[in-house]
């Protein structure tokens, strides 16, 4: 496991945009990466009981899956806000890609990055109704970040509540199918919502959303 000592959790969260290095209270047990932006800490590193730890900001949506698959290994932010913080305990037991996820979780909640606000936008998208990379681009402050739409959808950390699905090229055009899960799975889930797919495409006449941008 790669994160388990308090250097490879700070080396891995300065690769963010605008992460810098902090330790606020004269205590070199608590070692904080900020934001640049709003100098807002995303993660809080210490060692407690003989184990490194790190606070996390999560989403209240994810909050509690994260401590009920890993009980003994994230808990209630250790003195912080419950309701918003978790505690990791960095003892190996949880993978690699999970701590990652957390931290750029965090890393996002703090910053109002890009990517947060691409994953706002496309949860407004109304069931029954598409919207196109240049809007969701449009919609999270950049018009001419459609690209980065398109990673960001592709690293959907929750589909089941950003319904990327929704999100089609300028002609109508549906995504590839290794951005779904499957062959098809983008348009099955497009017809559940009840818009009409031909040839592998959506009429933007009828089903596109008008966010009035």
């Amino acid at each position: 496991m790669e994160f388990t000592t308090r250097a490879a959790i700070l080396e891995y969260s300065l690769t963010f945009p605008g992460a810098y290095r902090d330790a606020p209270f004269h205590d070199n047990n608590w070692q904080l990466v900020r934001f640049k932006g709003n100098k807002k800490a995303f993660v809080w590193t210490y060692e407690k009981d003989g184990q490194i730890c790190m606070n996390l900001k999560t989403d209240p949506g994810w909050r509690d899956m994260w401590r009920e698959v890993y009980r003994k290994s994230v808990l209630p932010g250790y003195h912080q806000n419950k309701d918003h913080w978790n505690t990791v305990i960095c003892d190996g037991s949880i993978p690699d890609d999970d701590i990652r996820r957390m931290i750029r979780e965090s890393y996002e909640l703090i910053s109002d990055s890009p990517t947060k606000r691409i994953y706002e936008a496309v949860k407004k998208i109304p069931k029954g109704k598409v919207a196109t990379y240049g809007q969701i681009a449009a919609l999270a402050g950049d018009p001419k970040m459609s690209r980065a739409v398109g990673n960001a959808l592709h690293k959907n950390p929750d589909p089941a509540g950003i319904p990327c699905f929704r999100v089609v090229n300028s002609k109508g055009e549906l995504s590839g199918a290794f951005a779904f899960g499957g062959a098809d799975v983008q348009k099955k889930l497009l017809e559940e919502d009840g818009i009409a797919v031909v040839d592998n495409k959506v009429d933007l006449t009828v089903f596109q959303w008008d966010t009035g941008i």
